[in-house]
């Protein structure tokens, strides 16, 4: 039988996140009429900073919010208290207009002066559910609660699919007043183990009538990191964590025989996987700067495989066994030969031994997803070469990932065309951003891959992103010149909406002119796009079986240029999380003409309602300017397709 490669204790431990320090957060289910208190996460029929009238919301006396739109234009993490403040401007006590919808962020300044955001999560005439953050909160509400239950590593949401802790997991509780106050400090699974009491919290679990007591990594006031025992049998069940001798409220939980989560480089649940090279002498993690080669062997780590009888819960276990589930790898769409599946040694870290395919197509962002007893996991990525090294991407483009990687000044321009069932618009925007604390390029996947995210994710990025100032903004096309405002919500976007004509059929080239400001100095960007792509099945693509995957046929596109692939869907079902909505990204080569977006991708979506795009966007050109370490221009055509998926 095969055996992991061994690393030193110091290393795992490490890559073991923990949890980011919170105001007040948590989850709320709000009723018409009634109202959410942002300082306590207290809901009443009056009073409070927040009212849900029904249809849109409304800032009590002395409050004031300002919806700035759809939560996947940035992400709920960009929105730290810099930004909120930058919104001030935009707060009023009238009714929201136009009403929010699901995935909206919704920035509130309280009656008590503070700041905070609110995303809309759920929403219907008789209720909606908010996720909300508040900057400067009053301590949180004697007793502990309990917000959420997800895998330490996938972070995927109540709801999702693919969600499930099966036993042997780490697994995290959010909440607020959990344990003693004081910084995270990670336990080791040397000696005695993990205890079962830590920081005077404890959890007990409840599934068909067994109660099991996990082992915790860490515990402070807003999060506990702990191992699903071994024991604990599949089901719906209960989960609750007492402290200072009260305890809380039960808070579901779905057990499940094996739900794997990748660990990521940056602890987000997406992008870079934390990939080790058993090869190198100190372990040397795989990074935009050290790529992975095709047929070599890595070492995966993540959570979930399941049950581990062999090991121990609580206690490092050497030599660690295998975990014989099924179990499915596919790195780059291509199936790989999994050398070892099972411990690691550390308790509830599993490590999964692969050979990246031969074939596989290299770049920045190939992707890895397993499939375990049919539930797939959250997808990663990493960086393949020919050689190894410093990783080029096609789709990425340029950016110098073993130097400013994603960390740096950027700037962005666009012209985008999008029709669909009845409608057509058009816009142009420019972006100037300052990105910091964070390395790597989630988003995006190499040519001819495909990634699935859900709308919200559990965790943050910890990154920081400041608008920066380019002073007044244009763009010329063969219809004209237009103007594009500064948006005031977002800092350091300059967005318009195009009139009709100003992007012919036929295409054409547009300048982008900006006259320099505070932050970023003049600069000139052009983008050319040509032979705009024709969607031959989109007819046969309105009602999707995510089992079978769906296959997309195109005639033109940009020469040189990429097709994106997307899908979202939003479940109806309603739980602690409200509804759920997750999409896919698939890269495709212009030249292609056709694509089948595999099952296992599809299965990473809840069935509901939702669409498939077909974008033909042009390969990214680069422009500079002083201020910023990169900057690129594309134009994208869109055709957007409403979509059931089954």
């Amino acid at each position: 039988m095969s055996k992991p490669w061994m690393r030193p204790a110091g290393l795992l431990c490490l890559m073991i996140p923990t949890a980011a320090w919170a105001d007040l957060s948590g989850i709320a289910t709000v009723p018409a009429n009634s109202s959410l208190n942002l300082a306590t996460g207290a809901v009443a029929a009056s009073g409070g900073d927040l009212r849900f009238t029904g249809t849109t919301f409304v800032a009590q006396t002395g409050a004031g919010a300002v919806d700035t739109g759809n939560v996947q234009l940035a992400g709920f993490n960009y929105y730290t208290l810099a930004v909120l403040q930058a919104n001030k401007p935009g707060l009023s006590n009238l009714p929201v207009t136009p009403a929010p919808q699901v995935g909206d962020v919704i920035v509130v300044l309280t009656t008590g002066g503070l700041y905070a955001k609110v995303l809309v999560t759920a929403l219907s005439g008789a209720s909606t559910t908010l996720q909300y953050y508040t900057y400067g909160a009053a301590s949180a509400p004697a007793g502990p609660a309990i917000t959420g239950v997800q895998n330490n590593y996938s972070y995927l949401l109540p709801g999702m699919p693919n969600y499930g802790i099966a036993p042997g997991t780490l697994f995290i509780v959010t909440g607020s007043d959990l344990a003693n106050p004081g910084a995270a400090v990670l336990q080791s699974s040397g000696g005695s183990g993990i205890p079962a009491t830590l920081n005077g919290a404890s959890i007990t679990v409840t599934v068909n009538g067994v109660v099991t007591h996990p082992g915790m990594y860490y515990a402070i006031p807003t999060q506990i990191a702990g191992v699903l025992p071994s024991s604990t049998p599949a089901g719906t069940g209960t989960i609750t964590v007492t402290y200072g001798g009260v305890t809380s409220s039960t808070a579901p939980i779905t057990v499940v025989a094996t739900a794997l989560g990748f660990d990521t480089y940056y602890g987000s649940g997406s992008g870079l996987v934390a990939a080790i090279d058993p090869n190198s002498p100190v372990g040397a993690l795989f990074t935009y700067a050290n790529s992975a080669r095709p047929g070599q062997a890595i070492e995966l780590f993540g959570s979930g495989l399941g049950a581990d009888p062999a090991d121990s819960d609580t206690v490092y276990t050497s030599p660690p066994h295998s975990i014989n589930v099924p179990l499915t790898i596919y790195v780059g769409g291509i199936q790989a030969q999994i050398l070892y599946q099972g411990g690691s040694g550390y308790p509830g870290l599993n490590q999964i031994d692969v050979v990246i395919p031969p074939g596989v197509t290299t770049g920045c962002g190939v992707s890895i997803v397993g499939v375990s007893d049919g539930l797939v996991s959250n997808t990663v990525s990493i960086p393949v070469m020919p050689n190894g090294g410093s990783c080029f991407d096609t789709v990425i483009g340029q950016v110098n990932v073993a130097g400013v990687g994603v960390n740096g000044n950027f700037g962005n321009v666009q012209v985008v065309q999008e029709t669909g069932a009845g409608y057509a618009s058009g816009s142009a925007s420019a972006d100037f951003s300052k990105v910091s604390g964070l390395a790597g390029a989630g988003g995006l996947y190499t040519l001819g891959d495909c990634a699935v995210a859900q709308a919200i994710q559990g965790a943050g990025t910890g990154a920081t992103i400041t608008g920066l100032n380019a002073g007044t903004v244009s763009v010329s096309g063969p219809a004209g010149t237009l103007a594009l405002p500064a948006v005031p919500s977002l800092p350091g976007d300059y967005s318009a909406v195009t009139p009709t004509g100003f992007m012919p059929a036929s295409g054409g080239t547009f300048t982008f002119t900006g006259t320099g400001g505070a932050d970023v100095g003049p600069f000139t960007a052009s983008v050319s796009y040509s032979n705009p792509p024709v969607w031959t099945n989109m007819n046969a693509d309105t009602t999707v079986t995510r089992s079978q995957g769906v296959t997309i046929t195109w005639t033109g596109g940009f020469a040189n240029g990429y097709i994106l692939i997307t899908g979202t869907s939003t479940s109806p079902a309603v739980g602690a999380n409200g509804s759920v909505s997750a999409g896919f990204n698939c890269y495709v080569a212009s030249s292609a003409g056709t694509f089948t977006v595999p099952n296992y991708v599809l299965l990473g979506l809840p069935a509901g309602t939702g669409s498939i795009t077909l974008e033909a966007a042009t390969t990214p050109a680069p422009f500079t300017a002083n201020g910023i370490n990169y900057g690129t221009g594309l134009a994208a055509i869109i055709l957007s397709n409403a979509t059931i998926f089954q």
